[in-house]
């Protein structure tokens, strides 16, 4: 399985679509769009006395539906796969996610991959999701999906999450092959379920290659257990990244935006680095994260608090070629589509305007080391 890189398209106003022509011309394995109701960002720190951003954009939750954007950019491009990075199986019945994802990969030809995760506190809370027994959930989830793409006539199933009575979906594969499914997984049993369903693995909170080649033994050898090739899982990978040089990098954790970047970490990783979290010992990072109950009193408090040191512990920094060494050791532990993210732009304006250019560098700089180019 050869090393090919992954591209990023942004589902939040202003949407972009121009960029699919650049994205398009074999270049990359598959665009990736995120799907959200609401950002990482509360809204107290979204403002100009934190960061030049929210001058342009009044909101930090402007965000499209990503199955919607796909199917846009579906046929806006003749060549690269489409992938969600992911759709949660909380919001939606999985139903109406396999008619979904049939519908997309009628539209690309075949080139639809839906990414699928367990979810995440701030898209299905504030908006009433039951969210207890989320893995369970997601299990139950890619079965209903699975057995209405794979039973020709009507489907019954007593599950403890959904039930369908003489339920269909007649809808034909294209060119009789079903869309490709990658999931988000980190913990122990989603890595197991992956092994079990999957054709790819998004990873998440991995932070080392050794870990990275640990949780893909997990996947793999689930795979084996039920009966699958464990080598047609694709590995992906990505990791928050600050760009620059050494005065850049320095600059940037100084800014509200990316020393805010600790609600995302998990308090047992800044403690593996030496580092106390700012949140309090039990914060779990993004699961943790409800942008509505961080009020700017608590983020002020919170950014005074901030141990940058602990963020240039965690997050890897620094020039192009850096950053590309470090996706380098991922490849080695086994990724096969690595997608260089550039968090630097969270930065500033300034730092934004640059950002392209300088995951195109780091992009470039990463072949060269694969010696796919």
């Amino acid at each position: 399985m050869k090393v090919q890189l992954g591209a990023f398209l942004r589902t939040t106003l202003p949407l972009d679509l121009s960029v699919l022509k650049g994205l398009d011309d074999g270049r990359y394995h598959s665009v990736w769009l995120p799907d959200h109701m609401v950002s990482f960002w509360p809204d107290s720190i979204w403002t100009p006395e934190f960061t030049d951003l929210a001058i342009d954009s009044p909101s930090p939750h402007r965000h499209l539906d990503a199955l919607a954007v796909a199917g846009a950019a579906a046929v806006l491009t003749k060549n690269v796969p489409i992938a969600t990075k992911v759709v949660d199986t909380v919001r939606r019945h999985p139903s109406l996610l396999a008619q979904t994802a049939l519908t997309i990969d009628h539209l690309s030809r075949g080139r639809f991959i839906l990414g699928l995760g367990s979810g995440e506190l701030e898209n299905t809370v504030p908006y009433g999701f039951d969210f207890s027994k989320p893995v369970s959930r997601f299990e139950e989830s890619l079965k209903v999906i699975r057995l209405l793409w794979e039973t020709n006539g009507p489907v019954d199933f007593e599950g403890q999450f959904y039930k369908l009575h003489h339920a269909r979906l007649d809808t034909e594969p294209f060119e009789g092959r079903f869309p490709k499914i990658y999931v988000g997984s980190v913990g122990p049993r989603m890595l197991e379920i992956t092994g079990r369903y999957a054709d790819g693995w998004y990873p998440a909170g991995v932070h080392s290659p050794e870990d990275y080649a640990a949780k893909l033994k997990i996947i793999q050898e689930s795979a084996e257990r039920a009966g699958r090739d464990p080598l047609a899982i694709v590995p992906t990978f990505m990791a928050p990244s600050l760009i620059g040089d050494d005065a850049e990098v320095a600059e940037m954790l100084q800014a509200p935006l990316i020393k805010a970047y600790v609600l995302q970490i998990p308090a047992a990783l800044m403690r593996q680095h030496g580092f106390a979290h700012p949140m309090g010992e039990n914060w779990r990072g993004i699961h943790d994260i409800n942008p509505g109950l961080l009020t700017r009193d608590i983020i002020v408090d919170l950014l005074k608090r901030v141990n940058v040191d602990a963020i240039r512990a965690i997050v890897p920094n620094g020039s192009p070629q850096k950053i590309a060494r470090y996706y380098k050791t991922f490849v080695d532990a086994g990724a096969r589509v690595p997608k260089i993210l550039d968090y630097g732009g969270q930065a500033g304006s300034k730092f934004r305007a640059v950002s392209g250019r300088k995951v195109r560098e780091a992009e470039d700089e990463l072949m060269r080391l694969v010696g796919e180019n």
